[in-house]
């Protein structure tokens, strides 16, 4: 479809039936993210507020598909990168959102924890000095007063007011962490996950082989990156059910992590009853 053909089939979305609109919507839904711009042009100088309002609704869905399959994309790859799948999330909601800028964002906090880390120090206070610079200088947190709000997992949001909920603040923690190359794994516990310090190369880890616990010690970024000691663990260890215990050995995937975000997502929405995005992210999750 050219240009010239494309505005024709613009030129019919001041037609008031619907069955026309639908006609023009299927068209235009063939082509790629690449006719948003021209999308987007004619919305700015259409003085037809129904034109305008037709015009917001597909580039919305052409920008919707093209996330999804990005995402699918992403989810069929062997080897999968969790800050992609993040921001591909976000891109979900913001899809205007440009990934240098955030990658600036977080070099930021990285370079300002990487200036205070020393070769001589343990891996507890190297973890002291992320928890000092991450809640303290920069105050991430969790939100308690909106927690469910839908903003709190998206990276861009999270990065301009500081706020999120457990999953997405204890993903941020990872990526910040794994970029200075500690050894740390989301660790996939309902409701206030942790990550785990690991002692041991992950390679060498083998699903279902009765080992010791590999996990140095915990960390909790719902509690401001309270450590948990091996008592803590000890006692975890005895009082959770069997499924429970093997979580806190292994390192969830990435794949799974961004499932975990989805399904977070999905519950917000449903709660604000916001049932269209509850069926796309459903798709989503499907996918992971």
């Amino acid at each position: 479809m050219n240009e010239h053909e494309l505005d024709s089939l613009i030129a019919l979305l001041d037609d008031p039936d619907d069955s026309v609109f639908n006609l023009v919507l299927h068209e235009i839904l063939k082509k790629d993210i690449s006719v948003v711009e021209h999308l987007e042009h004619i919305w700015e100088t259409s003085l037809d507020g129904l034109v305008q309002q037709r015009l917001e609704f597909i580039i919305q869905q052409i920008q919707f598909n093209d996330t999804r399959v990005k995402i699918k994309n992403w989810a069929n790859q062997l080897s999968i990168d969790l800050f992609e799948g993040l921001f591909l999330i976000s891109r979900y909601y913001y899809p205007e959102l440009k990934l240098k800028p955030i990658k600036v964002q977080l070099e930021k906090i990285k370079k300002d924890i990487w200036l205070e880390f020393r070769n001589s120090q343990t891996a507890l206070e190297k973890i002291t000095i992320i928890n000092h610079i991450f809640f303290h200088h920069y105050k991430f947190a969790i939100d308690r007063v909106n927690p469910d709000s839908p903003q709190n997992c998206f990276i861009n949001r999270i990065l301009d007011f500081r706020k999120g909920n457990p999953i997405s603040i204890s993903i941020l923690y990872t990526l910040i962490a794994r970029s200075l190359g500690l050894p740390v794994h989301y660790i996939d516990i309902e409701n206030t996950p942790l990550i785990g310090y690991f002692d041991k190369d992950i390679a060498q880890l083998v699903h279902g082989e009765e080992f010791e616990n590999p996990v140095l010690f915990y960390i909790n970024p719902s509690n401001k990156g309270a450590i948990i000691g091996p008592k803590e663990i000890e006692y975890i260890h005895n009082s959770t059910e069997s499924h429970v215990r093997l979580k806190l050995t292994e390192p969830c995937t990435d794949r799974i992590i961004i499932k975990r975000l989805v399904e977070k997502l999905i519950t917000s929405y449903q709660e604000l009853g916001i049932m269209d995005k509850v069926e796309y992210l459903t798709d989503i999750a499907s996918m992971l």
